[in-house]
């Protein structure tokens, strides 16, 4: 066995070790990731909540900042939410303390006076968020050059919360602006749970640095779980079952939604649970209490959403209950390696089920975990909204800039790596032609419609559709206010055309007002139908989905299920034995309709969906398991004569009326940068949000 890394450090980062923190030895991942870490490789860190991996990032990072003190800012940390950031402050200044440095917390609690301080004398870790690097950009206050003119490293929390999505996108421009203050390769490293897709997550996170790379991956010790799915007709009697389960216990108890979250809390309370209620429509003051006064509790039980997923650190947990089922492994994952910390504790959770569609879920989860299987992060090479607002930024930031300039930078940046020089310059005529750039010679700057639609001074409160949702009021004309709506549901709503509930009733949209943060309605009319609006539909994987097929398949006793569990689950393989004799995607014909159960997950279902309504005219409703249609020809052949067709590769290659398709594609209002854009980059990310066609190929195609 080699010497351990921790010889190499700096001797008074291994003396503060030993005697301030009280450590004889390192872990594992702490052993791998400091090693590739001082070889000046960019990595990713990959181990289970509370691994270990923020020390792993930390003491090679503090090391080399005590052999060489930086001018300025060092080490750069980047959490995903604030409340993360304000849990790892008071480690992350114990750690700096003990050696001589200093760390700072910059986001939009902090006050002005302190921001001051830290600009003028700046400290050597900077703990921030992307958005507010964003802000220290576009202040004229914030002397960015000189702050991170000797940056050599910045680390990334829960990088997997990141990749592939808009926040992602945003954060690796204004990592690529920031290295290119820096005098040096600025070192990218990555703090992950278990991914699928690990080298992926690691070649984005590099970006323009041409620095080694590296997957820090240490084996994992098999861990011991205690599951249980249970399943019962009412809220009430699950809310009575976790309030028996937690009694005595300090618990989680994760639901999907604010509505249910809210809905379990007060059915828990009722039958004498002590309960907080945790999600992003409660205040921040009474989350933090949420938190302390858990901290400090035995007899007590946190209902939460996903707020509670990533590493925000609530002290020891003895339980942690679920809802129905999360929608990927990665998640059950994460929110049930919140316990087993304790020496002698497994990690648990269970299950409380409304369903035998749910059961099945959870099982599904449970299956794919056993093989050490999980989701692969995805990867996007044009995020459009992101694009337009980096333009929008740049002319707050710098008064306006050159297309020159701008593609310069937006070139380095792997979530614009797609766009080609001739689409960049198409977006920037559209943009100016629209009015939301205005051209100055041979630059542009802010045009009237950005500054009505988006308003300079509210830009980066706008901006919040990348960081923790804001609450908008929902109001009458009268201004009588009905309740509130997030800021991601809001920026998918338009005017005079959305409707959505709320109190169980139909509202229409008539006025979006971003700058007081309010949407006038009024009853929408009867008979019509709420839309879409902001409820996005909810994708399974084709992995998850076919497990479940597989679970319905067997007739086997599945021993974590609760007796009511698979009594449901019995009562669901009973209803699709018949038509799995049919094969593995049976066909179940109605009078005028089928039901082709394709167990193929929601984004194949719905890029089948599409191509057949384009192709048949058919009337098509899908979800992660099926697609019913309705219309002529489904009796005669013609269904088969499709199904024929979709096997084909020549079909997807050649006969895909896209056309045609793409004009069938809801309107959703993905972000509300989408008016910027040209119809054709609007579509193209409706068409990339709701379909696959690459899986819906390989599925037709042999991939059953």
């Amino acid at each position: 066995m080699g010497r351990s890394i921790f010889s190499e450090f700096n001797p008074r980062l291994q003396d503060a070790i030993v005697h301030r923190v009280g450590w004889t030895s390192l872990r594992e991942v702490q052993e791998q990731a400091g090693r590739v870490i001082l070889d000046g490789k960019n990595a990713v860190v990959l181990a289970p909540t509370a691994g270990g991996k923020t020390e792993a990032s930390m003491f090679p990072a503090l090391s080399m900042m005590l052999d060489a003190p930086p001018e300025g800012v060092g080490v750069l940390y980047v959490a995903p939410i604030k409340a993360l950031l304000n849990n790892q402050s008071e480690r992350l200044g114990q750690y700096t303390e003990m050696v001589g440095l200093r760390r700072f917390v910059w986001h939009g609690d902090q006050s002005p006076a302190a921001k001051q301080a830290f600009v003028k004398t700046p400290d050597e870790l900077l703990m921030t968020t992307p958005e507010s690097l964003e802000v220290m950009f576009i202040s004229k206050k914030v002397p960015t050059p000189r702050l991170f003119k000797d940056l050599r490293m910045v680390v990334v929390d829960e990088v997997h919360a990141f990749a592939g999505t808009d926040r992602g996108a945003h954060l690796m421009s204004v990592i690529e602006r920031l290295a290119a203050l820096s005098r040096h390769d600025v070192q990218r490293v990555g703090l992950s749970a278990t991914v699928g897709n690990p080298e992926a997550i690691l070649e984005w996170l590099s970006g323009s640095s041409q620095l080694g790379q590296e997957v820090v991956d240490p084996p994992k010790a098999p861990a011991r779980r205690e599951l249980l799915v249970t399943c019962r007709e009412s809220m009430g009697e699950l809310a009575e079952d976790a309030s028996e389960l937690a009694a005595g216990q300090k618990s989680l108890f994760f639901c999907q939604s604010r509505a249910t979250a809210e809905a379990m809390a007060t059915r828990m309370r009722q039958v004498g649970t002590t309960v907080f209620v945790h999600h992003s429509s409660v205040s921040r003051e009474e989350r933090e209490d949420a938190e302390a006064r858990f901290s400090r509790g035995r007899d007590v039980c946190i209902v939460c959403t996903s707020t509670l997923e990533l590493g925000i650190d609530v002290g020891d947990l003895d339980k942690v209950f679920q809802s129905n089922a999360t929608d990927t492994v990665s998640s059950f994952m994460q929110r049930m390696g919140r316990t087993g910390r304790r020496a002698g504790q497994n990690a648990n959770m269970t299950f409380f089920c409304e369903s035998p569609e749910a059961v099945t879920q959870a099982a599904g989860l449970i299956e794919l975990a056993k093989t050490g299987w999980v989701e692969s992060v995805p990867s996007q090479t044009r995020c459009w909204p992101v694009l337009v607002h980096q333009l929008l930024a740049l002319t707050i930031a710098e008064g306006m800039f050159e297309p020159d300039d701008a593609w310069a930078a937006i070139s380095r940046v792997p979530d614009f790596s797609g766009v080609t020089r001739a689409r960049f310059d198409e977006l920037i005529a559209h943009m100016e032609t629209t009015g939301f750039l205005y051209r100055v010679g041979p630059a542009f700057t802010f045009g009237d419609r950005a500054e009505k639609v988006f308003g300079r001074r509210n830009f980066m409160e706008l901006y919040a559709v990348f960081s923790s949702p804001q609450l908008f009021a929902v109001v009458t004309p009268s201004g009588k206010e009905l309740g509130s709506l997030e800021q991601q549901f809001v920026d998918q709503l338009l005017e005079d055309q959305s409707s959505f509930l709320l109190g169980g009733r139909p509202w229409s949209v008539t006025q979006v007002d971003f700058n007081r943060r309010r949407i006038e309605v009024m009853p929408a009319p009867h008979g019509k139908r709420p839309s879409w609006g902001g409820f996005m539909p909810q994708f399974l994987s084709r992995e998850l989905t076919e497990a479940m097929r597989e679970i319905l398949r067997s007739d086997a006793r599945i021993s974590y299920l609760h007796t009511s569990a698979q009594l449901a689950l019995d009562v669901e393989r009973e209803y699709f034995a018949p038509l799995f004799e049919l094969g593995d995607q049976p066909v179940e014909r109605g009078a005028g309709e089928l039901i082709w159960w394709t167990f193929a997950g929601g984004r194949i279902n719905t890029t089948l969906k599409y191509v057949l309504q384009a192709l048949y005219g058919w009337k098509i409703a899908v979800d992660n398991r099926r697609l019913r249609i309705e219309g002529d020809g489904l009796l005669d052949g013609t269904f088969e004569v499709a199904q024929e067709r979709l096997s084909h590769a020549a079909f997807w290659e050649e006969e895909l009326p896209w056309e045609a398709i793409l004009a069938a594609l809801p309107d959703y209002r993905l972000s509300k940068f989408q008016p910027a854009l040209p119809e054709g980059a609007q579509r193209e990310m409706v068409s990339e949000f709701l379909l696959d066609v690459g899986a819906a190929r390989g599925w037709c195609g042999g991939g059953r």
